[in-house]
């Protein structure tokens, strides 16, 4: 009884649970949600529910809240009146945060039942208080009158406060009435009943969908809460992972027996009764737990049942493919047995046969290959005595490589190691010994100039192949030895050689040393022995740098950077290089022996580079030695003086041939040798001091004795000029082209232009052309003679300013006065030489370093503007003494007719004479420049003088006379041959009025 009556209370409290569970559910989320906006928002706590219902349903009138949270917009406990803000939050936190089921008024439901759309308001929502006036343009309205703007005052705030304005219709838009739409109306009617009656039906039965829907989906909710609510009555302890009812507090928890028991003596009837009552009460807890667990797991094996039913195929399954995959690895196994026995066993049999003979052929090829190293020694005695050192060394390399690899461990060769390894110290000393004798032999062979050829060129590309083999590159030290011992001894011999064929040395006097028998001997006997030396030197420089060529092209091929002409196999590398797209080794150009087969590659990248290196040094120290060892024969030489006494023309032979040998030098190494210049460099500087003196001082001479009057011109000075023209620099013609006797001329021509000149400028171009002629003989002391010309031209410039300008030559040549033709001579010889200085300038420039143009241009610069100074002072002293003449005629002008007056016409006859005077000394040009000048000042000075007698362009008697005597001096103006582009506006030379 006690169990069914159990099982009615559970199903009351099931059927209850539906109604307990949606009470519950709407007492406990009554704040978390709201039904009447569209888009769901979940709140975490009741302040933002207020806060939620304050902002979108909620309205605001006058400073009082209406709650809007309703169906339609009306909230059922605040409908329509309005409250303070302190009121509202009361309202909101008794009728909408807490449930209504928690005060025990169930039938009394805020919260509407039916979603409807929210009444949302905007926060930003226009009011009265909106509304805003611009108090002075309401009272200062011009349409009104004074009365009218009190009133506004003490009018009432309300529809009436402004005035009504009625606004007139529109004259643009139509009267539009429902007639107008009839049509309208008549088309869309039939169309909107059909839509209508096919749409009904599909919404009816989306409805009743919904409706179901919306059940299921409660009750599912209920009974999920119902269970929920069920397992939550079981007491947590029957939940634990760890319990165990043998556990004595465990099962005092379980069976609280502290309750049931009872002493059966002293227990009274109704104690008994209790304890019954307890026990059955307990039993029928524990059976309620059991019926909820078991209605739960009915429930989770129902859920779960297909997934169960799902494995237990799915196991069978498995067990078939087993089955089926065990009989084919049964079959897989068979067929791998037979495979093994008819494919494997037969074919490793073959195998073994086949590596059984490949070793017999490797036993075979050991005994073939100890066959021929048993005969490596005579094979490179043979090669020895042929000089083939490349290939008795490779061929002991390749021994050598064999025993330690192929054949090692063999007791019959065990010595054969260390016998290859002396060997191969005696062919080293046998490549230095063979190398020694050959550099002696080749360059104390007889010297013979134009046949600068290799010695016995295989034997020594052999050796070097050789020595580069083994890494000796002592080769290029021992021949740079050899060739500086030579230089010494080809000297001595060279000068031993001369002094004793010469006929002018005392051999009576006291001279022991071979310096000292050589200062004795004559200038052109010392420079013949110079000469010798310097082609002796040259002749044994060409030889080596011969052999240092073929010693480069034997290092590029042993460094596989070219390749020998004519080798094996060149021809076919080259054409598959081609074929590849890449460029072919180049042929070593030097080497003419055939080398048979290619060379292998014998020395690194770094080590050709440092061979190379050496190399090219090589020639420029024995260039130097060279050199240093001449400067010691011009040294001795100069060691009394001897250079000193030379003349002019013996230092520049000597200075040539110094020159000549120092560039066969050059030629031959690559690179400038300084010391023989050097030591000459001082002797040419006193030379040059020398050379410049004597010019500056004969110019000196020829400048005071100067007349300045234009003199004839020698043939050898205009043969001097064309000579220069023709080969576009400044150069004195060998004295083998003799010029043709011709009489003098009058004028120097130059590109068909004539100068009258004198004779100082025509030194002072020859001197020019010497300057640049000694710059040619000796280009070491180019600057020092750079500097000397400067000085020799400025000294011309301002010591004949000072005898024309300065009126020196008065004094000096007794001249009475400077006239206009001595100026312009002066002029024109200014403007000759300026017509020769950019030639001049270019030849320095030839010869001086890039580095010193900018120093060159700046004094040349610096000379031509000097000289365009002097011609401009010149013009301007030629207007002065034509303006001092103006002046002193104007001042006895007057305006007084005859017509022309005395004055103008002796104006215009010295106007005419200066015309005469440098009609022919000056350019058309320079003339026309200067009467512009002269012209220009007497109209400055007449009209000075019209202004001091008051004569004014008034059309009066004196100023027709001006006018005629203005009209006769422009007449005789133009008439002048040179004169043209003369201003003939007269009208500033009236004074103002």
């Amino acid at each position: 009884m006690s169990v069914q009556r159990a099982g009615s209370d559970e199903t009351m409290d099931a059927a209850s649970s539906p109604h307990r569970a949606s009470h519950q559910l709407h007492a406990f989320h009554s704040w978390r949600s709201c039904v009447l906006c569209v888009e769901q928002y979940t709140f975490k706590s009741p302040r933002e529910f207020s806060s939620h219902l304050r902002e979108f349903h909620s309205t605001k009138e006058g400073g009082s809240f209406i709650c809007r949270y309703g169906l339609h917009g009306v909230c059922p406990s605040l409908p329509v009146d309005g409250v303070s803000d302190k009121d509202y939050e009361d309202h909101v936190a008794k009728d909408h945060i807490l449930a209504p089921g928690s005060r025990g008024s169930s039938s009394r439901v805020s919260t509407p039942t039916t979603p409807a759309p929210p009444n949302v308001v905007e926060v930003n929502r226009w009011s009265v208080y909106s509304s805003m006036q611009n108090l002075p343009a309401v009272l200062n309205d011009p349409q009104k009158s004074r009365s009218e703007s009190i009133a506004f005052f003490t009018r009432t705030w309300g529809s009436t406060f402004i005035d009504r304005v009625d606004v007139a219709p529109s004259p643009y838009l139509l009267n539009i009435t429902r007639d107008d739409f009839e049509d309208y109306e008549h088309k869309t009617n039939v169309r909107c009943r059909r839509h209508e009656q096919y749409s009904k039906p599909a919404k009816e039965k989306d409805n009743d969908k919904d409706l179901v829907r919306i059940l299921q989906s409660k009750t599912r909710e209920a009974v999920e809460l119902a269970r929920g609510a069920d397992l939550e009555q079981i007491p947590k302890l029957f939940m634990q992972p760890n319990f165990q009812l043998e556990d004595p507090e465990t099962f005092r928890q379980v069976l609280p027996w502290s309750q049931l028991e009872s002493s059966p003596v002293k227990a009274t009837a109704p104690a008994k009764a209790c304890s019954k009552q307890s026990s059955r009460l307990l039993q029928e807890k524990l059976t309620h737990y059991l019926d909820i667990v078991e209605v739960h797991l009915a429930k989770m094996i129902s859920v779960r049942s297909n997934a169960f039913f799902h494995a237990m195929t799915s196991h069978d399954e498995l067990q078939t493919n087993m089955l089926s995959t065990c009989q084919a690895i049964t079959l897989l196994r068979d067929r791998v047995h037979m495979i093994d026995k008819v494919l494997v066993v037969d074919p490793l049999k073959i195998l073994r046969l086949r590596s059984c003979r490949a070793n017999a052929v490797d036993v075979y090829s050991k005994l073939k290959m100890m066959a021929t190293v048993h005969q490596t020694q005579p094979t490179i005695q043979l090669l020895l005595s042929t000089s083939e050192f490349v290939g008795a060394l490779d061929l002991i390399s390749t021994t050598q490589e064999v025993l330690s690899l192929e054949l090692a461990g063999l007791l019959s060769f065990r010595h054969l190691s260390s016998q290859l390894s002396e060997m191969e110290k005696l062919i080293d000393k046998m490549m230095q010994t063979d190398f020694l004798r050959y550099a002696c032999a080749d360059l104390t062979r007889p010297l013979t100039p134009g046949n600068a050829q290799v010695m016995e060129e295989e034997r020594l590309v052999t050796i070097l192949f050789g020595m580069l083999r083994q890494k000796k590159f002592s080769f290029v030290d021992v021949y740079r030895e050899e060739a500086v011992a030579t230089i010494k001894a080809i000297i001595k011999q060279t000068v031993i050689e001369v002094i004793s064929q010469a006929d002018d040395i005392d051999v009576e006097e006291n001279v022991t040393s071979l310096a000292d028998q050589m200062r004795l001997l004559q200038f052109s006997a010392w420079l013949s022995l110079l000469c010798k030396v310097f082609d002796t030197i040259t002749t044994l420089l060409r030889r080596i740098q011969v052999v240092k060529n073929l010693m480069c092209d034997v290092v590029n091929i042993a460094a596989g950077k070219a390749r020998a002409r004519g080798s094996i196999g060149a021809d076919a590398r080259d054409g598959a290089t081609a074929l590849e797209g890449t460029a072919a080794t180049p042929e070593a150009a030097h080497v003419h022996v055939p080398l048979a087969g290619e060379v292998d590659v014998m020395i690194s990248d770094a080590e050709h580079e440092h061979l190379t290196f050496h190399l090219r040094e090589l020639m420029c120290s024995l260039s130097d030695t060279a050199h240093d060892r001449c400067t010691k024969l011009l040294q001795a030489k100069a060691k009394d003086g001897f250079l000193e006494k030379l003349t002019a023309a013996e230092f520049v032979r000597l200075s040539r041939d110094v020159e000549r040998f120092s560039d066969d030098c050059e030629a031959a190494c690559g690179r400038k040798s300084t010391s023989l210049r050097g030591g000459l460099q001082s002797h040419a500087n006193r030379f040059v001091n020398r050379f410049h003196e004597e010019r500056k001082q004969k110019l000196s001479l020829i400048l005071d004795n100067e007349r300045w009057k234009p003199a004839d011109v020698p043939s050898e000075f205009q043969y001097l000029i064309d000579h220069i023209q023709a080969n576009g620099e400044m150069c004195i013609p060998p004295k083998t082209e003799s010029p043709k006797i011709r009489k003098p001329e009058e004028f120097l021509l130059v590109d068909g232009e004539r100068y009258a000149v004198v004779g100082t400028i025509l030194m002072l171009l020859k001197m020019v052309a010497e300057y640049c002629e000694c710059v040619d003989d000796m280009p070491g002391v180019a600057t020092d003679v750079l500097t000397r010309l400067v000085e020799l031209l400025k000294t011309y410039n301002s010591r004949s300013c000072q005898l024309v300008l300065g009126a020196g030559a008065l004094q000096l040549v007794g001249l009475k006065t400077i006239t206009t033709k001595n100026l312009a001579v002066a002029s024109r010889c200014l403007q000759l030489m300026i017509r020769f200085l950019p030639l001049a300038r270019s030849h320095f420039e030839r010869k001086l370093p890039p580095r010193q143009h900018v120093s060159v241009a700046k004094h040349f610069d610096q000379i031509l503007k000097d000289y365009e100074d002097h011609i401009r002072e010149i013009e301007l002293k030629l207007v002065a003494i034509m303006g001092m003449m103006i002046d002193s005629q104007l001042a006895k002008w007057e305006a007084k007719p005859p017509m022309p007056s005395p004055g103008m016409r002796a104006i215009c006859k010295q106007v005419a004479k200066l015309h005469e005077a440098i009609l022919d000394l000056l350019p058309s040009e320079q003339i026309n420049r200067i009467f512009q000048r002269v012209h220009a000042s007497f109209k400055t000075k007449f009209k000075q003088r019209l202004t001091k007698l008051n004569i004014l362009n008034n059309s009066g008697p004196q100023h027709a006379l001006v006018t005629s005597d203005m009209t006769f001096y422009m007449n005789q103006l133009r008439s002048l041959s040179s004169v043209s582009n003369m201003n003939d506006e007269m009208a500033d030379i009236w004074p103002n009025r």
